[in-house]
């Protein structure tokens, strides 16, 4: 009985790719016959792209719109991760589950996710003065594309010298060699960009020392209570995760958290 099982799943691998090259071919001769008999069951959808003559100025003023918008998309991230309050979120919330002792929990997709509409929430104002004074006089025709690039440029360079340290922004002033500004408003993008992510990345690490000292102190009392005891083979971890777990939530760590680092922004 067991060597007849045997051979009748041998038959069947080896048979397996012919059933399959078969009812490929199978549906390869169906599906013309489907599409030349004309029936009106039968929809076979057609896509089809191509470039066309432009019939007004209004056709390629659409055009470079969407090639705009496009581009647009393609840099979304980089101006999202680069401009606004994301990296910093992100970068404590990571530190803080290191600390916590757990570093798959919360997955990197909530992490994300928070820091994310976080970030929107944070950047809400400037999205609205942007929206406000530069996309809709955009769109309504009352200033021409360079100066809705101008009245966009303002608010962000606004929130970013706020957040940068003088020291950082003195610093890639210095080393473009550029003229120095009189005003915040003087200042280029290419300069408040990297002075602006260069000083995020110093104050999420100066953020996420503080957050790592408490959890710290519980490890070193944990472990030193345990060597203390002679419970040497017992992983000084198993006790201190929950220890900490307790005091966070006993501290209402989440709320606390994100309130202090709003509020920092603003």
């Amino acid at each position: 009985m067991q060597t007849l099982k045997t051979n009748l799943r041998s038959t069947f691998l080896r048979s397996l790719p012919l059933l399959l090259v078969g009812g490929g071919l199978l549906c390869l001769s169906v599906l013309p016959a489907l599409a030349q008999s004309g029936g009106s069951n039968v929809v076979l959808p057609k896509v089809t792209f191509g470039v066309d003559t432009a019939k007004s100025p209004q056709d390629v003023s659409v055009t470079l719109q969407i090639l705009l918008l496009m581009t647009f998309l393609s840099l979304a991230p980089s101006l999202l991760i680069m401009m606004t309050a994301f990296p910093r979120l992100l970068i404590v919330f990571s530190i803080l589950r290191n600390a916590l002792g757990l570093p798959s929990i919360p997955p990197n997709q909530v992490l994300v996710g928070l820091s994310l509409f976080l970030t929107f929430f944070i950047m809400r104002p400037v999205f609205t003065d942007i929206y406000d004074n530069a996309y809709t006089p955009y769109t309504t025709k009352k200033i021409t594309l360079p100066q809705a690039i101008d009245k966009a440029e303002k608010p962000l360079r606004d929130f970013m010298i706020r957040q940068t340290y003088k020291s950082d922004l003195i610093f890639f002033i210095n080393l473009s060699k550029a003229p120095k500004p009189n005003t915040p408003d003087d200042v280029p993008m290419t300069t408040a960009i990297p002075a602006f992510i260069t000083s995020e990345l110093k104050t999420a690490f100066i953020i996420g020392f503080y957050i790592y000292l408490p959890f710290l102190i519980i490890d070193m009392i944990v472990a030193s209570t345990l060597m203390s005891m002679g419970m040497m083979m017992l992983p000084p971890t198993v006790v201190s995760l929950p220890a900490k777990i307790l005091l966070f939530i006993l501290a209402n760590g989440w709320t606390l958290l994100i309130e202090s680092m709003v509020r920092g922004f603003r």
